[in-house]
């Protein structure tokens, strides 16, 4: 108390002085003491990480200081599952210690996306709509039909695909493709009573396509179950000259779709008809 008497004895100047002072002085500590508040001066580089699976970046990024967070994942099928794809900060920058580092990662698993129906579509718009679905362009299988560059079938692994079916993105689509031609026909064989081989066998020998294969019921051994129906049908519903019913025809490379059962279907007089 006697020393804050003194103190107010004083004139008014050396007490705004003093004021003064005791400010400059606060101010002196604070900013000595800002560098050790903020860690100043305690900075590291960033190391790359991305291509490196994501526990090993975690583990690296950890040993120098920095905090990890799995910010994204997304899918990119071809690179390696789980590894680093993005990171930020960049490599190389010089931050504080202890700052956090976002990585995004590559998915394990494929994520499924819907088969669209690109019967009908032109090559280059089906290759288009691939490509947004995350699909990949496979064979370009060109056969006889008058619509040039136009897909006739889909496949995925040798089979036609139906629309609607989930594959997973980064599959590879193949496609049939119309060559443009308009040659000659030929007869679309009977295939009627046949086993699965045969008829696959006979439709390969004429220069046609194998499409798609329709079961009735459950069938264990494919190959020797016997064909039940065919699309196209072997014979019109027209008679010629002689009253007997005419053939049907389809230009090369046509595409012959398949019914069949584990049991031989029971021929008519008129189904022998050849």
């Amino acid at each position: 108390m006697e020393a804050i008497d003194k103190l107010l004895k004083k004139p008014l100047w050396f007490n705004v002085l003093v004021g003064i002072g005791a400010i400059l002085v606060l101010l002196i500590v604070f900013f000595f003491s800002l560098g050790w508040i903020t860690s100043n001066g305690q900075t590291a580089k960033v190391p790359s990480v991305v291509g490196l699976d994501v526990s090993a970046a975690q583990k690296n990024l950890s040993s120098l200081g920095f905090n990890v967070v799995l910010q994204d994942s997304i899918y990119v099928d071809t690179l390696a599952r789980n590894g680093v794809l993005r990171q930020t900060p960049d490599a190389d920058e010089v931050v504080k210690k202890g700052r956090t580092v976002y990585l995004t990662v590559n998915r394990v698993l494929a994520p499924l996306v819907d088969m669209p129906n690109l019967i009908g579509f032109s090559l280059q718009s089906a290759e288009t709509y691939l490509k947004v679905l995350g699909l990949r362009v496979g064979a370009i299988t060109m056969v006889p039909d008058r619509n040039k560059n136009v897909v006739l079938d889909q496949l995925v692994n040798a089979l036609p695909i139906a629309p609607g079916t989930k594959i997973a993105s980064g599959s590879v689509v193949n496609f049939m493709v119309g060559d443009g031609a308009v040659g000659g026909s030929i007869e679309v064989p009977d295939l009627i009573g046949l086993t699965v081989q045969m008829a696959k066998e006979k439709i390969l020998g004429m220069g046609l396509v194998i499409g798609k294969l329709n079961t009735n019921g459950a069938i264990q051994d494919t190959a020797s179950s016997f064909v039940v129906a065919q699309d196209p049908v072997a014979f019109l519903m027209q008679l010629d000259s002689l009253g007997m019913p005419m053939k049907n025809k389809v230009i090369p490379g046509g595409i012959i779709n398949l019914t069949i059962d584990k049991v031989a279907p029971i021929r008519t007089q008129s189904d022998s008809i050849k």
